[in-house]
């Protein structure tokens, strides 16, 4: 990256968030969560039928809540990416703050309405953990892009969730936190925007690399692939979603095919997006055909 580039990069970074300091909202984790319908597990062994939830919806959050549990990963992960200088730091550590509220808040919805057996949440928390995160060798280009995907696509996937879940509580929770990961996309969606606006080449590099090798953080969970196939099924999170509502509002605020006057590397890495795209099309295409076969 360029000195150039990364003068850009920090002084977007330092407006961007300023703005975040003043449109997000706080909010207090307990005031979410019906405490009124705690009991003890002592006296009332968990049992499945004590949750209202359907098993998507239950897969759905609880992967989204242990993948807020390693935290303290990803955390280490971006300061080794971000590096100590300012506004990076305060960035991170604030980024932290607030997910870390996600994970306080949807575990003790789970807990307080049993949505989920307390043993084996614990269990799979200790296993993600411990078995901690660590990212792809990626500069500091590729996160952003990364980043911005991923945010909008927990974004959409508690969204989905809360709607599907039937239960005004969650939904509630849910929409709440969405707001945050909105606000984070928003950030690093910008970061991206500058970025292009200095090292097309560079940038549009990253975002056809990250698209093309997307995957969510939580991999290490125990049995993600399960559960995520569940929650695909029921159409909170898959394939269609991934490029409708992630991937494909992305690449139209960046403006990736509208842009002019590009360098010819610019123009040669836009041409393997459009070979990406195609393939994502075809993959969707060919998960909706099994389904219509299935359901047939």
């Amino acid at each position: 990256m360029t000195p150039a580039l990364a003068e850009h990069l920090t002084t977007r970074l330092e407006a961007a968030v300023d703005r975040h300091h003043a449109v997000a909202q706080d909010w207090l984790p307990h005031d979410y969560v019906p405490w009124d319908q705690g009991r003890d597990f002592a006296e009332l062994p968990w049992e499945e039928a004590q949750s209202r939830l359907a098993a998507p919806v239950r897969a759905a959050v609880a992967l989204n809540l242990l993948t807020e549990d390693n935290l303290p990963g990803y955390h280490g992960e971006l300061a080794r990416i971000y590096g100590a200088s300012e506004p990076w730091r305060h960035w991170l550590d604030r980024w932290t703050a607030e997910e870390g509220r996600h994970a306080i808040v949807m575990r003790d919805y789970l807990l307080v309405t049993r949505a989920v057996d307390p043993v084996a949440l614990e269990q799979d928390r200790m296993a993600t953990v411990s078995g901690g995160f660590q990212a792809p060798d990626k500069d500091l280009l590729h996160t952003v892009a990364y980043v911005a995907l991923q945010e909008l696509a927990t974004r959409v996937s508690h969204r989905n969730t809360g709607k599907l879940s039937e239960d005004p509580g969650l939904e509630k929770l849910l929409t709440r936190v969405a707001t945050d990961e909105n606000l984070h996309m928003v950030l690093y969606r910008d970061l991206a925007q500058a970025a292009l606006e200095v090292e097309p080449t560079a940038m549009l590099r990253a975002i056809v690399d990250e698209i093309a090798g997307f995957a969510m953080p939580g991999l290490g969970i125990p049995g993600f692939t399960r559960r995520a196939a569940v929650v695909a099924r029921a159409g909170i999170y898959d394939l269609r979603v991934h490029r409708d509502d992630v991937v494909a509002p992305l690449l139209r605020y960046w403006k990736v095919f509208e842009l002019e006057g590009l360098p010819a590397e610019a123009e040669q890495v836009r041409e393997e997006l459009v070979v990406v795209m195609a393939e994502l099309d075809r993959r969707v295409e060919r998960l909706t055909s099994r389904r219509e076969r299935v359901s047939a």
